[in-house]
């Protein structure tokens, strides 16, 4: 009698992921979420590298969100026949070009113009890659295909953004954009030689996305969505300035490494448990960051506790693009997808708002305003995520 030892083995082994490829879509996911927030880290410099003041420099987070928000839905439907590679690389290949721009401008509006561009470039990337993610992996392995893409958002916050911020401070602001164009140089390489094309999408009469918002549960995790991601961003935007009022403006690389170690440590545990803890990890997300918000606006003289607040912070905020992703996909439904396109654009909306508050608040009342800002701000978030128990953030 013989023992076949090798067909359980592939049982085990099969289906698999196309990881080459769906690595490649998450570095796209990673870049350009790190291109969004780079300037928070680098305004200062940025400031008097184009001769504006830092309000006006902040805006540069303002105007890519604008190009994001503005063109996600409308050029994902203008572009919905055209065959995945293609329509992935002509965007990264704009995004490279926007960024080389950045990089060598001396020139404000034309800076703006070229965060912009970027912006619009990553809209449309944003526009496809989940459901290109999809499109190349087994129909029963889709849901953790998108997972892995969707990575990249939650590592460009809590490692890229102290990186490029280091970069910065050691060889200048500009280098920090070139190391995008460089990254986004290879990226098309990698595209081009490891990701499979798909077939763009049959042109058929669509339900309206606004359609979604009837669904029970949509609506309190679009508000929550807008509302989290426009407090998260005022601060994190100004997070330079704010710290350089309070003398550690040389610290800011620092402040932000532990951020983003406690982001990576939020992430591991929220993936570890969003399946039966979604509504209790939200809740937790949201007082975490409220905590944060009240130690820096009470001891933002003190050093250490500036630390500390980083780190709740961090462990706050981490695990809040998964968190939220899940709720609008759980609560969408048969919509999810309709649900999840007015979550992209609604955040970019909210990052473009946040660096235009930020600003505001930064010259009418002082880089001080910043925490309590935000405190204000997840009052009502708080309040829509408890009373969201049956639909949006359910307790099982």
């Amino acid at each position: 009698m013989t023992t076949d030892t090798t067909s359980p083995a592939v049982r085990v082994l099969s289906p698999r992921l196309p990881l080459a490829a769906l690595l490649a879509l998450a570095t796209a996911v990673f870049v350009t979420s790190l291109t969004e927030t780079l300037p928070a880290g680098l305004l200062p410099a940025m400031s008097a590298g184009l001769g504006v003041g830092e309000s006006a420099a902040g805006q540069a987070v303002t105007v890519y969100a604008v190009g994001t928000a503005l063109t996600a839905i409308p050029l994902a439907a203008a572009t919905s026949a055209w065959r995945r590679k293609r329509l992935l690389l002509t965007a990264m290949a704009g995004f490279a070009a926007a960024n080389t721009v950045t990089a060598v401008s001396a020139n404000y509006p034309l800076t703006m113009v070229a965060r912009f561009v970027a912006g619009v470039a990553a809209g449309l990337a944003w526009a496809l890659l989940a459901g290109y993610a999809r499109g190349l992996a087994p129909a029963e392995l889709r849901g953790r295909a998108v997972a892995v893409v969707m990575t990249g958002i939650p590592v460009a916050l809590s490692l890229g953004v102290p990186a490029g911020t280091y970069l910065g401070e050691l060889l200048g602001w500009r280098w920090a954009f070139a190391l995008m164009t460089a990254v986004t140089a290879g990226l098309l390489g990698w595209i081009a030689l490891l990701v499979p094309d798909r077939p763009g999408q049959q042109r058929t009469a669509r339900e309206p996305v606004l359609r979604a918002l009837a669904v029970p549960g949509v609506a309190p995790v679009l508000f929550v969505t807008l509302v989290f991601v426009l407090a998260h961003t005022v601060l994190y935007a100004y997070v330079a300035t704010f710290l350089d009022r309070y003398g550690m403006g040389g610290s800011a690389g620092a402040v932000l490494l532990v951020f983003g170690g406690a982001s990576l440590v939020s992430i591991w545990y929220v993936g570890a448990r969003i399946d039966r803890r979604l509504r209790a990890l939200s809740v937790a997300a949201v007082l975490l960051v409220a905590g944060a918000a009240a130690v820096l606006g009470l001891f933002a003289d003190v050093p250490v506790l500036v630390y500390v607040a980083a780190g709740l912070w961090g462990l706050g905020w981490g695990g809040v693009p998964t968190l939220l992703q899940t709720a609008a996909a759980e609560a969408g439904g048969a919509r999810a997808d309709a649900a999840q396109a007015m979550l992209v654009t609604l955040w970019n909306a909210a990052m473009a708002a946040g660096g235009v508050l930020g600003g505001v608040l930064l010259d009418r009342f002082g880089a001080g305003a910043f925490p309590w800002t935000v405190l204000m701000l997840m009052a009502p978030v708080l309040a829509v995520v408890a009373g969201a128990r049956r639909h949006g953030f359910p307790a099982g």
